[in-house]
C-alpha cells in the first residue's frame, strides 16, 4: 500500500537504530512500493561515515543536520503534517517471520508454530540461511555470532544446514579478522561465497527437489516462490539474522528463542540470553582487491565476444519511437495478482545468461499468472489462435511478424529486486507498453529507462474489461508531456469497444527517453551533440 507514497521514519524508536539497521528497513520499501523511504539524519550515520573512511561527507552533513531531519514541530504534533502515520513501538514488537512467498504475511515468533500447524507449514527447517546485501552487516554478523557463542559453549550446534553469506569482501575479510565467522563455523556453519548465492536462486539443492514441500529460513530481503532454489514448494521464511540463527540450532519452526528451551547433549536445558552485538568495529578490513577500474581512455577499447556464446553478446540499440500510436496490438499478458520482477525475469539457473539478453529472455513472464486461465507462464498467440504458449515464444512469433504488444497488470507490478532484465526483456521481444493498476518504483523506472511506456488506469477497475482475445489502441502520445493523459482502446472480438483513460509518471526529461527509444539513446545523442560542439 505505499505506491506513491514518500515512507519517513522518525521518533526515539528510530533514534536507537544504527545506520545499516536503517538500511535495512529503507531497502524493504521496495515490498510496499514507495517512492522511497528515509531516516532523519543522526549520530549513527555520521558515526558509519567515520569508520567508513566518508569524514568529509560527514562533516558536510553535520553542517546542516539541522534541515536532514523533521523539524520540532513536525515530530511533536506528526498528524499535521503526513497523510498517515503508523506508531510502532519498538519495545514492545515480538521479533517476527514473514513469509511463505511473500515478505508481508507475518508471524509473530510466538505464534509461528501455531500458525505453521493451521497452515500445514512443514515444522522442520531443512535450511537457514542468513546475511545477504540486506542483513550482512557487522552488527547482524557479531549479534549472530553472540548466539553461536552460547551455543558453543554448551556444545550445541545447528540441527539443519547453516550457511553464511557476507555481504561485501570488506564485512568477509572484517569478520574473519575479529573471529566471528570462527564463532560461526563452531556451531556448524559454512561460510559461502560474498555473492549472489542462494538469496537470487543461485543455490543447486540436493537435499529437496521440485513437490517437496518444506521450510526454510532465511535472513534474506525477499522469498518470493522459486526465489532462493528454483524450487515452487519451498517455502521460505525470513527473520532477523540473529533469529535464523537460533532457529538453526532447533532445527524447527515452533521453537521461539523468546520463551523456549534447547537441549544440550549432556540432556541440560539451555535459554539463549538476548542477543548482543557491536554497531561498527574500530575499522573495516580491505574490500577493494575486487575492483577492476575503467581504462582512462575507453574510446579505443574494442570489445571481442564469440559469436556463438551463449553467456556474453553485445547489446544493440533499441528503436528509437516512431511517432505514431499504438494501434491495435495484441494484449501478450494480463498478469493477476503479484507479478514481481522474479515473475517477469525469474533468476536461479538463469542468472548464467545474464550477459545475453536474447537468451535470457527466453524466460520471460515464465512466473506471470495468466489472468484468464490461471496458467502460469503461458498464454494465448492472437495472430495464431493457439493456446498454453509460453509467452517468450508468442513474443517471438509477435517480433518475427513485426508487431509490437502490450502488458496488462495488477498493483504494485514489478515489486521486488530492481532487476533490469525484467525490463530489458519485454523491450528486446517487442513490448510498447504496460499498463497497470499500480507499478513498483524502481520497474516503472527500468521501464522508462528501456523506452517502454508505463502507463496506470485512471480508473484501477477498468483493469476488469481486459479480455483475453483484445487488440489495444494507445492514442494521444504525440500529446506526451508531464500529468498528460492517454486513451486506450480496447478492440473485442465481437466487434464492440471500450475506451477508458491512463495516466503516467514521466518527466519531460523521461518522455525525450521514450522519444529516444532508451536512456542509452538519448545519452548517446547527447554525447555526440558534445563531441561536435567541442569539436
Amino acid at each position: 500500500g505505499g505506491t506513491g507514497h514518500i515512507v519517513e521514519y522518525f521518533g526515539p524508536g528510530a533514534r536507537t537504530l544504527s545506520c545499516t539497521g536503517k538500511a535495512t528497513i529503507t531497502n524493504m520499501g521496495a515490498e510496499h512500493g514507495a517512492t522511497t523511504s528515509t531516516f532523519p539524519y543522526d549520530a549513527h550515520m555520521e558515526a558509519y561515515l567515520r569508520v567508513t573512511e566518508r569524514g568529509e561527507i560527514a562533516d558536510l552533513a553535520n553542517r546542516y543536520a539541522e534541515h536532514l531531519r523533521a523539524d520540532p514541530e513536525v515530530e511533536e504534533n506528526p498528524e499535521q503534517f503526513f497523510d498517515r502515520v503508523i506508531e510502532i513501538d519498538l519495545s514492545t514488537l515480538e521479533p517476527h517471520l514473514v513469509g511463505p512467498h511473500t515478505p508481508d504475511l507475518t508471524h509473530p515468533i510466538g505464534r509461528m508454530g501455531q500458525d505453521a500447524k493451521e497452515n500445514d507449514y512443514p515444522i522442520e527447517i531443512k535450511a537457514a540461511l542468513i546475511g545477504s546485501c540486506t542483513n550482512s552487516s557487522y552488527e547482524d554478523i557479531t549479534r549472530s555470532a553472540h548466539v553461536a557463542r552460547q551455543a558453543k559453549a554448551k556444545g550445541l550446534k545447528a540441527k539443519t544446514k547453516f550457511m553464511v553469506t557476507p555481504g561485501s569482501d570488506r564485512i568477509m575479510q572484517t569478520i574473519e579478522r575479529d573471529g566471528l565467522m570462527q564463532d560461526l563455523q563452531d556451531i556448524g556453519a559454512v561460510v559461502l561465497a560474498n555473492a549472489c548465492g542462494p538469496c537470487i536462486g543461485q543455490w543447486k539443492r540436493d537435499d529437496v527437489k521440485e513437490g517437496d514441500v518444506n521450510s526454510i529460513v532465511t535472513s534474506y530481503n525477499r522469498n518470493f516462490r522459486r526465489r532462493n532454489d528454483g524450487i515452487s514448494t519451498t517455502l521460505s521464511f525470513i527473520g532477523s539474522p540473529e533469529l535464523v540463527t537460533a532457529l538453526a540450532l532447533a532445527g524447527r519452526l515452533d521453537f521461539n528463542p523468546i520463551t523456549d528451551e534447547l537441549e544440550a547433549p549432556d540432556g541440560t536445558k539451555v535459554k539463549l540470553s538476548p542477543p548482543e552485538g557491536k554497531e561498527l568495529p574500530e575499522s573495516f578490513e580491505g574490500g577493494m582487491e575486487g575492483y577492476l577500474p575503467p581504462p582512462a581512455e575507453s574510446a579505443n577499447v574494442e570489445l571481442e565476444v564469440r559469436p556463438d556464446s551463449e553467456r556474453l553478446a553485445l547489446l544493440e540499440p533499441f528503436p528509437a519511437w516512431d511517432g505514431k500510436d499504438f494501434e491495435k496490438l495484441p494484449l501478450l499478458l494480463k498478469a493477476k495478482g503479484k507479478c514481481t520482477t522474479d515473475h517477469i525475469s525469474p533468476a536461479g539457473p538463469w542468472l548464467k545468461y545474464r550477459g545475453h539478453l536474447d537468451k535470457i529472455s527466453d524466460n520471460m513472464f515464465s512466473g506471470a499468472v495468466n489472468a484468464f486461465t490461471g496458467e502460469t507462464g503461458k498464454g494465448k498467440n492472437l495472430l495464431t489462435g493457439e493456446t498454453g504458449v509460453p509467452f517468450p515464444k508468442i513474443a517471438r512469433d509477435y517480433k518475427a511478424k513485426g508487431v509490437g504488444w502490450v502488458v496488462v497488470g495488477d498493483e504494485n507490478y514489478g515489486e521486488g529486486s530492481s532487476r533490469e532484465h525484467a525490463a530489458m526483456s519485454p523491450r528486446h521481444l517487442g513490448c510498447k507498453a504496460v499498463l497497470v493498476r499500480s507499478f513498483a518504483r524502481i520497474h516503472e523506472t527500468n521501464l522508462k529507462k528501456q523506452g517502454v511506456l508505463p502507463l496506470t488506469f485512471v480508473d484501477p477497475a477498468d483493469y476488469e474489461k481486459v479480455q483475453e482475445d483484445d487488440r489495444v489502441s494507445i492514442t494521444g502520445l504525440a500529446g506526451l508531456a508531464p500529468g498528460s493523459r492517454v486513451t486506450v482502446t480496447l478492440h473485442h472480438t465481437d466487434g464492440s469497444e471500450e475506451q477508458f483513460e491512463a495516466q503516467h509518471s514521466l518527466t519531460a526529461l523521461e518522455i525525450e527517453w521514450f522519444k529516444a527509444g532508451s536512456v542509452l539513446n538519448w545519452l548517446r545523442a547527447q554525447n555526440e551533440k558534445a563531441g561536435k560542439a567541442a569539436g
